[in-house]
């Protein structure tokens, strides 16, 4: 007989990395974290230190890796599984090229909205918001199902795809995720409740900024 424990989400955006700070596009590229990103990801790895997890994933990418280990010190007893979709929307052509570049063609927040929604067509050389629409869904699908005793899972991801994935449940952040920022989901019979969201342990993000969920709908998000 199954527990009707819930599945508790705890929902980690990467520590900062060198192209955050250069305003670069980060998607399938990758850059290492900087020493800023470093200690604001040991803050949330020492804020999650107690939390009893039964299981850590994490997108492929170096700085997704890098932040899952780096909690995962504090349980040792804890795998971290890696899974391809949940790696961050493909930027294609515009890959580690400044975001500018991309802004002055397009709008970022018509752009976000319809990789949100599923309706982006594609950038030259990336993959279309429906085909990210797909993976992300079932990256979480994946991930739900593999764990039906419920427990604290840890999900390492990135800004985007977690922001995607808040919408595929109904819920519609109005601000994008901090780095190393934790979001808490609570999913169980009667759907799936914010615990918290946008928490930055080490106090870094702007008071308010990443605090107001609201109804599902189009927003922006970060890499």
């Amino acid at each position: 007989m199954s527990s009707t424990r819930p599945l508790t989400w705890y929902l980690v955006r990467h520590g900062r990395t060198r192209y955050n700070d250069e305003v670069r596009l980060q998607g399938w590229c990758d850059s290492d974290l900087t020493d800023d990103g470093w200690s604001g990801v040991r803050a949330t790895a020492r804020a999650l230190a107690d939390v009893p997890f039964v299981a850590a994933w994490s997108s492929p990418s170096g700085r997704t890796v890098a932040t899952a280990r780096e909690i995962l010190q504090a349980h040792p007893d804890v795998a971290l599984t890696c899974d391809d979709d949940l790696m961050e929307f493909s930027f294609g052509e515009y890959e580690a090229r400044p975001e500018r570049e991309l802004w002055a063609i397009v709008d970022p927040v018509a752009l976000f909205a319809g990789v949100r929604d599923g309706s982006y067509g594609a950038l030259p050389g990336g993959e279309s918001g429906a085909v990210y629409q797909a993976r992300v869904r079932r990256a979480f699908g994946r991930i739900e199902a593999a764990h039906p005793e419920g427990g604290a899972v840890l999900v390492v991801s990135h800004g985007v795809t977690l922001l995607t994935h808040l919408t595929q449940r109904g819920i519609d952040p109005a601000t994008s995720l901090p780095n190393a920022s934790v979001t808490v989901v609570r999913s169980g019979p009667d759907g799936h409740e914010v615990v918290r969201f946008g928490w930055d342990p080490s106090g870094r993000a702007v008071p308010g900024q990443a605090l107001v969920v609201r109804a599902a709908g189009p927003g922006n998000g970060t890499n």
